[in-house]
């Protein structure tokens, strides 16, 4: 497979304090780390795109290190993840799905013990395109609490022939979440769900 030509890299880290209601003593932490490639199979259908996931994968683990570093470096902090592509103008929607295997993968490593699916989203869009991430628990996606979306975007990415990936975490549930459902300190951790 091709490989892996990165054009830039971006990261990302919000500390949300409040959202109207009463400031929190430690901050809400929402980060993305985001990286830009050549898309190798922009401008043609290549049927066999299946192994560009395997060399995505260091590019994946690289850019969740990235992120973790931003967010404080400690693991254990990590509370909520995603991720997302998007695809430049000469790609299909299908190579955008070639990160979902790298991205989840990087960040479910990192963290070690991650039991929810990694959500994602993927949508081809030309240069500055903006992307809304979802986010869920990293250990049982029902926890309502931690719903959220980080939107992403570079201003001149993704280019026709390039690829946009992004890797998103949060330290904690929404700065005042109050609407019930499943609790973080009642995850079962079963399945990844509850």
């Amino acid at each position: 497979m091709p490989e892996i030509a990165v054009r830039k890299y971006s990261v990302t880290v919000e500390e949300i304090f409040h959202e109207g209601g009463p400031a929190v003593a430690t901050p809400l932490k929402r980060g993305a780390a985001v990286a830009v490639i050549a898309n190798p199979f922009a401008g043609r259908y290549v049927e066999d795109i299946q192994g560009f996931m395997e060399d995505l994968k260091p590019l994946g683990l690289a850019m969740a290190q990235r992120l973790l570093a931003a967010m404080g470096g400690d693991v254990k902090a990590i509370e909520g993840y995603g991720k997302g592509s998007i695809v430049g103008a000469a790609g299909e929607l299908e190579h955008g799905a070639l990160w979902h295997v790298p991205g989840g993968y990087a960040m479910r490593e990192l963290l070690g013990d991650a039991k929810s699916i990694v959500p994602s989203t993927k949508k081809v869009g030309g240069p500055g395109t903006r992307l809304d991430i979802p986010v869920t628990h990293v250990n049982a996606s029902y926890v309502r609490s931690h719903f959220d979306a980080f939107e992403i975007g570079v201003t001149d990415a993704p280019k026709a022939d390039e690829l946009l990936f992004a890797l998103v975490m949060t330290t904690g549930s929404r700065i005042h979440a109050r609407v019930g459902g499943l609790k973080a300190s009642e995850i079962k951790g079963e399945d990844g769900l509850r």
